[in-house]
């Protein structure tokens, strides 16, 4: 099994991004992704070259949409990854109901589901998310400024919908994406690549073992930490993580309802599982402030 790095929420000059698609699939490969997913909105965007791109110097590119639209003022956005076709937007008149309708919709293409920026205008929280059946990804971090992946004083954090989604017993995996749409001028204001992504352990760099993994989980998402291993079993958690200079790491395990059960700053922090919780996962935190998550373990 190997690593391999991509973003899967990308945005070009099909929608609302501001470069062309090749050269956004160039930057990617220059800053040393082995794969991307462009999702521009309602749009399924298709690179201009043969069945053949072995010759070409981009990433393994896996087909994408964001299906988008609102439901009154409050906004819905999924990504569909490695759809077959396009999906045309669902409004079914509630948020439950058209976030079920279009990851429906998603699957039916295909593809695999991902619930995008859910503090974007506090959209989606957990209370509608309990209520949703087969989405594999929600984004636990999302590099775009407007959408509020750390919460407020009286709104929870991404990261905290994502525990209260997980306590109620229903699986999902948190990613980290860039949402990038801008390309030429790089501030802290605009939606930048480089700022979240995933890596994936997979057999091969193949579009089919890249979903199977994201399916299962076989991944941890990151804003800059780097892993040289990771090992979950039935019993333990163990992370290898890479040293950067003179950062230093605090990884945290958490439990059921976001509850911390151990932390450590160990470059190599290992956690036996106990039976007492529901599920069990990690954060790791750099003393830069980049992060990265591992993916629950439910017990049982």
């Amino acid at each position: 099994m190997v690593w391999y790095k991509g973003n899967i929420h990308t945005h070009t000059t099909k929608s609302d991004g501001d470069e062309e698609p090749i050269k956004v699939t160039k930057w990617y490969k220059d800053h040393g992704y082995d794969f991307l997913v462009l999702t521009d909105h309602n749009h399924r965007t298709m690179l201009d070259y043969q069945e053949d791109n072995s010759t070409l110097d981009i990433p393994l590119m896996i087909p994408g949409e964001e299906v988008t639209l609102n439901v009154g003022d409050i906004p819905v956005h999924i990504n569909g990854i490695g759809i077959e076709r396009v999906v045309e937007p669902i409004d079914a008149k509630d948020v439950v109901s058209t976030i079920q309708a279009n990851v429906d919709a998603i699957r039916q293409a295909g593809g695999i589901a991902s619930i995008n920026h859910p503090n974007y205008k506090w959209a989606i929280n957990h209370n509608h998310m309990i209520q949703v059946n087969g989405a594999t990804l929600i984004e636990v971090f999302n590099g775009h400024a407007g959408t509020n992946s750390y919460g407020s004083k009286t709104k929870p954090s991404t990261e905290e919908i994502w525990d209260k989604i997980l306590s109620s017993g229903k699986m999902i995996f948190g990613a980290a994406t860039d949402d990038s749409h801008h390309y030429h001028d790089f501030d802290r204001r605009k939606a930048n690549p480089g700022r979240g992504w995933i890596c994936v352990q997979a057999k091969s760099l193949t579009q089919d073992d890249i979903m199977n993994s994201l399916k299962e989980g076989d991944f941890y998402s990151s804003t800059g930490v780097e892993l040289d291993n990771l090992k979950i079993t039935e019993s333990s958690i163990e992370i290898n993580v890479r040293e950067e200079g003179h950062c230093e790491f605090t990884t945290v395990f958490t439990g059921t309802n976001g509850r911390k059960l151990f932390d450590t700053d160990s470059f190599s922090p290992r956690y036996k599982i106990p039976n007492t919780e529901q599920y069990v996962r990690a954060t790791i935190y750099s003393s830069s402030g980049a992060k990265a998550w591992i993916q629950p373990k439910f017990i049982g």
